[in-house]
């Protein structure tokens, strides 16, 4: 066994140095060094997942050779669907065989709840999964409360010692395993304590490895910091093959499971939950539920029609205009850019000329969603008008406009999607730009009555007279 050294790495990025650094030469950030131990072998582990060319006395793999690109033969190979929709769409089809899958969120989203309920979904596969945090009383407790909490198929490992784990796996011999978190597994092979980045780093690669070697898929929960990115080095997010970020307002009942890399689909996919007492429920319709159900119009609201990566839905902005009771109006926005909320008054003073200088404007996207899909230009700038006047939209209206500033209707994407979704929900009207298309009508075949205009104080006018 070799002698034990130390070494300080980089928290950020997962840099190594000799010695203590204040400013990191990866990454550039400040005061992320920390001093680790790390201890060498010479021969792994009894239970660590090791490829036999490492072992001593073991087969030496054979050299990799280079072949050219027309010569290589791919299969597709066949993706595991899980029983929830949501997941498989924006894992890019369900999950692929071999595949190493990251997720983060905050304390208390739902996180391993989201994992055990995919876990006994699963009924004709074999499944481990493994916990550092709780004990198998508090996770039979939460199967329990699932809607689907039994699956004599779904193991139950609460070890924190990656061999132990292998040493389990080679006698159940799991299709699929979850790990519950990976920031709580540690190696023998590294001297330091959990949560540290040779710890993350080093039970990573094994897992990865296992992985690859065998084709299983391994599904990691991944904890993560105070300002939202995943704890650990930046070197995590680069070993798996997909990274999920599942977010959401913890005083809300709605979460958002969010694609941030995915090597075998999509990164512009998310699905939508809901937390209930039975567990995570799939919200196949999100824009029944974002538009609230009321019996008559009212003033300061406005329907847009906005884009989640490639899932359109229709959302609802409100927005309140009163007199300013202080000598600084107030500008509040929840759900959208305050600085962009700024823009679009300036450019209603500006354009449409109203006087919005001694009011303060309050605005929310309701659902709790946070947006910055610039479609929503036209509806935020019709909900502040309607409050400001006092004057409803009618119910059946929505619009998808980006406004710039010269108050110009700027054409949005994809917008036969956005049609076809108000369409479903029984939207009669639409308002968007002219320049879109020149021959919108036929490019777009519905039955809604689509208003093309050229400027936003055409849209006002028409809304309002």
């Amino acid at each position: 066994m070799a002698k034990a050294r130390t070494i300080f790495f980089c928290q950020n990025c997962g840099a190594q140095s000799a010695k203590w650094i204040g400013r990191c030469p990866s990454c550039g950030e400040w005061n992320t060094y920390v001093e680790e131990v790390v201890q060498k072998e010479t021969a792994p582990a009894a239970g660590s997942w090791k490829p036999a060319s490492t072992v001593p006395g073991g087969n030496m793999q054979k050299a990799a050779k280079s072949r050219p690109l027309a010569d290589i033969q791919h299969e597709e190979e066949p993706r595991i669907l899980t029983p929830d929709g949501e997941l498989n769409r924006v894992l890019g089809g369900g999950l692929v065989p071999g595949s190493l899958v990251l997720i983060g969120g905050e304390p208390g989203i739902g996180k391993s709840t989201l994992m055990l309920q995919i876990a006994l979904a699963l009924k004709k596969l074999k499944v481990l999964y493994v916990s550092g945090e709780e004990s198998e009383a508090q996770i039979k407790m939460r199967a329990e409360r699932l809607a689907d909490g039994q699956h004599p198929g779904c193991y139950i490992l609460t070890e924190t010692s990656t061999q132990n784990i292998f040493r389990q796996i080679d006698q159940v011999q799991p299709n699929v395993v979850v790990i519950d978190s990976i920031q709580t597994m540690h190696s023998t092979l590294v001297e330091s304590g959990a949560g540290s980045v040779s710890q993350v780093r080093e039970c990573t690669a094994e897992l990865l490895k296992y992985a690859k070697e065998t084709s299983t898929p391994v599904l990691l929960i991944g904890h993560i910091t105070k300002d939202g990115s995943i704890a650990g080095p930046k070197i995590l997010e680069h070993m798996v093959d997909t990274v999920l970020q599942f977010e959401g307002d913890r005083h809300l009942s709605y979460r958002i499971l969010r694609t941030i890399k995915n090597r075998f689909g999509s990164t512009s996919e998310l699905g939508i939950y809901e937390m209930q007492g039975t567990g995570l429920r799939q919200v196949s319709n999100p824009s029944e539920i974002l538009l609230s159900q009321r019996a008559e119009s009212l003033s300061g609201m406005a329907i847009g029609a906005t884009l989640e990566g490639n899932r359109p839905l229709l959302v609802e902005v409100q927005a309140l205009v009163t007199p300013a009771t202080y000598g600084t109006p107030q500008r509040s926005s929840t759900g959208f850019d305050s600085k962009r909320l700024q823009m679009l008054l300036a450019v209603l003073e500006k354009r449409a000329g109203l006087r919005l200088g001694q009011h303060d404007v309050f605005l929310n996207i309701a659902g709790g969603l946070r947006l910055d899909d610039p479609a929503l230009d036209a509806a935020v700038c019709a909900a502040v008008v309607s409050s400001l006047n006092d004057l409803p939209i009618p119910g059946d209206v929505c619009l998808a406009a980006e406004v710039g500033l010269s108050g110009e209707m700027r054409a949005v994407p994809r917008l036969d999607q956005r049609l076809a979704e108000a369409e479903k929900l029984g939207f009669k009207e639409m308002y968007v730009s002219q320049f879109n298309g020149r021959n919108l009508g036929e490019q777009v075949r519905t039955s809604m009555r689509v208003q093309a205009v050229g400027r936003l104080d055409e849209v006002l006018n028409s809304l309002f007279g």
